[in-house]
């Protein structure tokens, strides 16, 4: 494909997203106009103090570094021809390899590289339970992944509550401890360097894809993994290696956001610091065409809508139900091109 006609797609991709915002935030504007609020003030608070105010582009930031990272997996899948939706089930494995150390006296320069150690391998591990089913048993990934994220989901929460309970607080874990933190980059903020690690793992993966062997025969099964075995690419390893790099990216996420983000730096009852984040993922990949530097910049869009909710409930007085419906709705046509491409992808395939 040339780099003309590749431009040119880009372009058109991007025009749907930009009619696929302005028709969300329409169809946003009706719904609290009938629910007797102001779609102006609401729209207001929601995008504008979070991408123009120097503490809500660091709040808008940290809301964005783990859906990179949990974006990524799903992109890479995309790319070898997989629907990988189990970023969310390992990046809660992730954020407990991490929190495990609050319970276990180290030196102080080793926590955190045990921590992500830990956290990317038991990541890498859910990720490669779903590649190996995929690859050598045939079993459909969505459904797959679908359920390793709910055990996931159970093992996480019964460490939380049985295993490493934190004493004082019987709402959450132990906390990470202080040696093992990521340094915030704005101090009184909840943005770390877990954001610098976000973009520098979202760079590296677009390098992989594109500039290195495996990556080439990743994007080839993508495009026609028939053509790929007749030329002699071993379609299963492959199928194996995006759900390790997935895991990778995921496993990143999970540790980023409990050793990163302030106050707790803990995992919470019911996983609430962490649920929907490997979804939200999803989607802040399909809006960045499934593409690592996309990515970067829809995951700031995504990132405003979550740091501008608060403000939108407070100023524009706002309900929470009807803060999440908009949200909802925005996030739905954002994905809707997306989606799209990827069943007429999958169809010609």
């Amino acid at each position: 494909m040339s780099l003309a006609s590749t431009s040119l797609e880009y372009i058109a991709y991007f025009s749907e997203i930009v009619l696929a915002i302005i028709i969300g935030l329409a169809v946003g504007a009706v719904v609290m106009w009938i629910g007797g609020y102001d779609p102006w003030q609401a729209y207001y608070q929601l995008f504008v103090p979070s991408l123009t105010t120097p503490y809500g582009i660091y709040m808008t930031l940290s809301f964005a570094t783990p859906i990179i990272l949990t974006g990524l997996t799903f992109a890479i899948g995309v790319r070898a021809g997989l629907f990988n939706i189990g970023a969310e089930g390992q990046m809660y494995m992730g954020a407990l390899g991490a929190v495990l150390y609050g319970a276990v006296s180290l030196p102080f320069f080793a926590y955190l590289p045990m921590e992500f150690l830990t956290g990317i391998l038991l990541a890498v591990l859910w990720g490669f339970i779903a590649g190996w089913l995929k690859a050598y048993k045939g079993v459909n990934e969505v459904v797959s992944t679908i359920m390793l994220n709910w055990i996931a989901y159970w093992i996480v929460e019964t460490m939380r509550v049985y295993v490493i309970p934190n004493p004082i607080d019987a709402s959450k874990t132990v906390s990470v401890p202080p040696s093992g933190r990521l340094p915030l980059l704005i101090p009184n903020t909840e943005l770390s360097v877990g954001y610098i690690i976000a973009v520098l793992a979202a760079v590296l993966m677009y390098f992989i894809l594109w500039k290195t062997v495996i990556g080439y025969e990743i994007r080839v099964v993508g495009y026609n993994p028939t053509a790929a075995r007749y030329a002699g690419i071993n379609v299963r390893k492959v199928a194996l290696y995006s759900f390790i790099l997935g895991g990778v990216t995921s496993g990143l996420a999970g540790v980023c956001e409990v050793a990163g983000r302030p106050p707790s730096y803990a995992i919470t009852t019911g996983l609430s610091n962490l649920v929907n984040l490997g979804f939200d993922g999803l989607t802040v990949s399909l809006v960045g065409a499934n593409h690592p530097l996309g990515i970067i910049l829809s995951s700031i869009l995504i990132g405003a809508m979550k740091a501008g909710s608060r403000n939108m409930q407070i100023f524009a007085h706002v309900p929470l139900e009807m803060v999440q419906t908009v949200q909802g709705i925005i996030i739905i046509a954002l994905s809707v091109p997306g989606v799209v491409r990827l069943i007429i992808r999958r169809i010609r395939r």
